[in-house]
């Protein structure tokens, strides 16, 4: 048995124990940034390539694959208040990532995108599109492609409202990486035309950041 004094050593100190979880915020953020890495590489790496590249690629899929994604989305924040860097290994402003509770979200620009008050993807839209394939083809879990708009009404034959541009907008993305392999029953388009603004809608800026489609990773629950 301890004596009294040996006890007394091995106490903790006030204040911590099991209710201190201090150490799971370093470990999402150090998951955060192997998940933004990742992301980087597979962009950078070219299609096609030798049989080491493939191999190389597949392994870096494996890795994505296993990540604890639904550990990211427990409600446990990092200290930063969003990791949103532009996606430099593909060279294009208005295209950036981001970590929330729900799961991973690639945010890009409409600008980027349709023309103004249009659902069908630009040339350069097609390319941004395309440019993300191999990060969805390398994750596992679900993806819900979600349309947002300013507040600005629209009154078109095709679209009465925000409402009918932003699904169109959604389910025009979907399709289009359905073409490029991506299985339609991992994906869902949602509209949820001015209702979720990033920015205020006062200013043109704002307005500009509001226009978008988000595609949100979410991992599978575990069974």
């Amino acid at each position: 048995m301890l004596d009294s004094n040996t006890r007394h050593a091995l106490e903790l100190p006030a204040g911590q124990g099991e209710s201190d979880e201090s150490w799971l915020t370093s470990y999402l953020d150090v998951l955060t940034l192997l998940i933004t890495l990742f992301v980087l590489l597979l962009a950078l790496a070219p299609p096609g390539g030798n049989e080491a590249l493939k191999g190389e690629k597949a392994s870096m899929a494996s890795v994505i694959s296993s990540l604890p994604l639904a550990t990211l989305a427990t409600g446990i924040h990092p200290r930063h208040s969003g990791l949103q860097p532009q996606m430099a290994a593909l060279d294009i402003p208005g295209v950036s990532v981001s970590q929330g509770q729900e799961g991973v979200t690639l945010r890009i620009d409409d600008s980027l995108l349709f023309p103004s008050g249009e659902a069908v993807l630009t040339s350069l839209g097609q390319d941004v599109i395309e440019s993300l394939i191999n990060v969805l083809a390398a994750f596992d879990g679900q993806v819900s492609v979600e349309g947002h708009t300013d507040n600005l009404p629209i009154a078109t034959t095709r679209f009465p409202s925000n409402w009918e541009l932003s699904a169109g907008r959604a389910i025009a993305v979907m399709r289009h990486l359905e073409g490029q392999g991506i299985a339609i029953s991992r994906m869902r388009a949602v509209g949820y035309a001015d209702t979720q603004p990033m920015e205020s809608n006062a200013t043109p800026e704002g307005r500009a950041a509001n226009r978008r489609v988000e595609l949100l990773l979410r991992q599978q629950p575990e069974e």
